[in-house]
């Protein structure tokens, strides 16, 4: 799946400092913080750097806060889907886990084993910004993000010299223009993930996202329908940028990450102009080539605006990545996870890219201007549109998904988009 890079080992004077200084709270219907408990945690890192980071951030916490322990379980991402609805049917769910919020989180909630955390984080919530609303639900709080992420074209400053484009495309006329240049130029205008489907969903959701009002993106997730023509409209554009052909030869077949000849790899190494990722894709990139000036050649630009778009303006499609806890300590889990967006602890997440900040106050950790410039513009959207397949019920969005892939495939319509969801919707009920 999307959204994960292997980030840098923290140093214990920080995050120690922030351990001791973290509030605890009453219990809900949860265990109370106060006195020893042994989390069991949930994540996703895998790799021997990811572990190695969780591991340390679990050591210093509980050196810090005596009585607590922890027992460490990665999980590779993909296995989330299974592996959470079936620990929440058992008698013994992880203590925290790892969680991306949405309709995703809000389908686990019948379970009755996730913890309603709002007394314990109401008092700090509210500064991590509209992005803590993912993880809450009919006002309450079940879950925390730790990092942000914003999707938008990441380009070869040096490529786009070479073709003769002075300034990052603003409309989709000026994109669909800097594609015919790159051509003539003899590079693949646009490199994108084909074989893994998921980077097919930024573009319909971007196009939705300037097509459709802020009202209209909030009701059709709520109600699980989508009948306003914008909908349609987000797919005949798509269909409209496929048909000018912008992407790299056999891209169906191309992974996003994986290996040099990536969409990653292939901006990274000079043989594509721009690639449509999130935040993460230079740090994704610069473990695919050899050039260590790669930074200093990237830039990053919105998607552009659509004529007749009743989007706002600037608004942005972005996720993050969080936790959720279940009732057994509930409390003591908010506890930590408040730790965990501290600003010691956001600085040194930021500082080795492990995505935006999610504490406004450690922005400036970030390591490379195009990495402020995402910040910024996300902190200045007028909305943010969390990933369609997040923030939809999960049968739904992968419907979605499946669908969208299957029209870059050359399979399907702008209708069956559509329909693809409506009819999952009908059929989640």
């Amino acid at each position: 799946m999307r959204r994960f890079r292997n980030v840098c080992a923290f140093l214990l004077t920080a995050v120690t400092a922030v351990a001791l200084t973290a509030c605890g709270g009453g219990g809900d219907t949860a265990e109370n913080a106060d006195g020893p408990v042994t989390f069991t945690w949930w994540h996703n890192g895998t790799t021997d750097t990811r572990k190695a980071v969780w591991e340390q951030i679990a050591a210093d916490y509980q050196a810090a806060n005596p009585g607590v322990s922890f027992k460490i379980e990665p999980v590779q991402n993909e296995q989330f889907q299974t592996k959470i609805p079936l620990a929440l049917q058992s008698d013994s769910p992880p203590d925290i886990y790892q969680q991306w919020g949405g309709g995703n989180g809000k389908g686990q909630l019948p379970s009755g084993k996730v913890a309603d955390i709002t007394e314990q984080t109401s008092p700090w919530i509210g500064s991590l910004g509209p992005i803590a609303q993912d993880w809450a639900d009919g006002g309450k709080q079940y879950g925390v993000p730790y990092v942000g992420h914003t999707v938008g074209f990441w380009y070869r400053k040096d490529i786009f010299a070479n073709a003769g484009i002075t300034t990052p495309p603003a409309t989709m006329e000026q994109l669909n223009e800097a594609v015919a240049k790159l051509k003539a130029a003899g590079v693949a205008p646009i490199a994108i993930g084909g074989k893994d489907r998921w980077p097919d969903a930024f573009y319909w959701g971007y196009l939705a996202t300037r097509h459709c009002a802020p009202e209209e993106l909030k009701k059709a997730v709520e109600t699980v329908r989508m009948e306003h023509p914008c909908w349609l409209r987000a797919g005949q554009d798509l269909k409209a940028f496929l048909d000018t052909q912008p992407f790299q030869p056999g891209f169906v077949g191309t992974p996003a990450q994986q290996g040099a000849g990536s969409s990653a790899g292939l901006v990274a190494n000079g043989q594509a102009a721009m690639e449509l990722q999130g935040d993460w894709d230079p740090d994704t990139m610069s473990a695919l080539t050899s050039d260590k000036d790669l930074n200093s050649k990237l830039g990053w630009f919105p998607f552009p605006a659509v004529a007749g778009g009743e989007g706002a303006p600037g608004a942005v499609l972005a996720g993050g990545d969080g936790f959720s806890c279940t009732k057994r300590a509930g409390a003591a889990c908010a506890k930590f996870l408040q730790y965990l967006t501290s600003t010691p602890v956001q600085e040194k997440l930021a500082a080795v890219g492990a995505g935006l900040p999610v504490n406004p106050a450690a922005a400036q950790a970030l390591t490379t201007d195009s990495l402020k410039s995402v910040f910024e513009y996300t902190q200045q959207a007028p909305h943010r549109q969390t990933y369609f397949d997040i923030a939809l019920p999960t049968s739904v969005g992968q419907a979605l998904n499946d669908a969208i892939a299957n029209f870059f495939a050359g399979q399907g319509t702008p209708e069956t988009i559509v329909q693809a969801v409506n009819s999952a919707a009908a059929g989640n009920k």
